[in-house]
């Protein structure tokens, strides 16, 4: 996340759909299954969506994909364990209607008694020839792309059962970078912000940043000094003043830790994976050109984004972050840090976090991604 970005602190439910990919329709129907707790709301009543809220659509979201039943993923999120059930018959949900059906524009494509697939509001009796071949093909589309929809989510099925549901979410890409790592090493606040990096940069951008969590997991000491140094940024809350020397101090060790940390990674040769990691998305997925088409080229900067998604810049704006004045200054200060002559190597120093009057809520910020070019 770039220094002079101002992220917002909290989005209305129209901002929280478009970032999630949902509705708000169906984010008040979460509300009133119980499966999405109500947000607060603001001065003029409308419900206001902060970063835990954020977390928990997207997960919603992933898991509704994969095919689990909504009663499900409520009890998953009860009782602080993923469920691998998908619905009562046994078969992944694939439909959009309230009775189960898929609908296709005033066309119905659903299921008879004796298994077979019906199509309603034209009777084929009375209609003429043309008629039923237009019902046909649209029936054949419709039953092309519930196939195509069974074999995306049976693919998610088999990494949650795999790789634990959680990560199983993620995209391939990210859970193959993920699966050797130790059990237990990466924590559910790492799984979150992988997914919200997914969300804006794509699959590659997500694959990118489990380079950090790799070797975060495989080094506790560099681990430990992250832990300590995110807990002083978390003070800086919003009764610490912008020039309050604790700022800078706190600014001078983030730079100092992510030195710590780049140097780990070259060392590893994590950043070696990274550049195959490139190549080989390259030759999977030529950049689009000016020939294929300006809308298309103009997304060839944001790797693994799908066409139909937000921009980068679009998306970042609706994911919130309740970062304080002080906290955003002391992201700046790094920032401007790093773009200054490298020191010589030092072990990064140790920063504890100030006395509050109170815990600082915990917010958990996915590093900046820079998609190729």
């Amino acid at each position: 996340m770039h220094a002079s970005f101002t992220p917002p602190r909290q989005v209305r439910i129209g901002d929280a759909a478009l970032f999630v990919g949902s509705t708000p329709r169906a984010i008040r129907h979460y509300h009133e299954i119980g499966l999405l707790p109500e947000p607060e709301r603001g001065g003029d009543g409308r419900r206001r969506y902060g970063y835990e809220d954020m977390i928990r659509l997207l997960w919603i979201r992933r898991m509704a994909d994969a095919g689990i039943a909504l009663d499900d993923i409520r009890d998953a999120f009860t009782t602080g364990t993923d469920s691998g059930r998908v619905t009562s018959t046994g078969t992944v949900s694939t439909g959009t209607t309230s009775d189960g059906a898929t609908s296709i524009g005033t066309t119905s494509i659903g299921t008879t008694s004796t298994g077979t697939a019906s199509v309603g509001t034209t009777d084929a009796r009375t209609d003429g020839g043309g008629g039923v071949a237009g019902i046909l093909g649209r029936l054949e589309e419709a039953l092309a792309e519930q196939e195509a929809e069974l074999r995306r989510q049976r693919a998610a099925v088999r990494r949650m059962r795999t790789e634990g549901s959680r990560m199983g979410l993620l995209s391939d890409l990210v859970t193959e970078r993920l699966k050797s790592l130790p059990e237990g090493s990466l924590r559910q606040a790492d799984l979150d912000s992988l997914l919200v990096t997914e969300r804006i940069f794509g699959p590659l951008g997500a694959a990118v940043q489990a380079t950090r969590f790799i070797a975060l997991a495989t080094h506790p000491a560099l681990r430990k000094e992250s832990d300590r140094i995110e807990a002083a940024e978390e003070a800086l809350d919003d009764r610490v003043a912008v020039d309050d020397p604790r700022v800078a101090q706190v600014a001078v060790a983030r730079h100092a830790f992510e030195n710590a940390l780049h140097a780990v990674i070259e060392e590893s040769g994590l950043d070696k994976d990274d550049d195959a990691l490139f190549d080989a998305w390259d030759t999977l997925h030529p950049p689009a050109t000016a020939e294929d088409g300006e809308a298309e080229a103009g997304l060839s900067s944001a790797r693994g984004r799908k066409a139909d998604s937000m921009n980068v810049l679009e998306a970042t704006g609706k994911m919130p972050y309740d970062f304080s004045p002080a906290r955003l200054r002391c992201m700046e200060l790094a920032e401007e840090l790093s773009t200054q002559a490298p020191p010589a190597a030092q072990a990064p120093p140790t920063v504890h976090a100030p006395p509050a009057a109170q815990d600082p809520p915990t917010v958990q910020a996915p590093p900046t991604v820079q998609p190729a070019t």
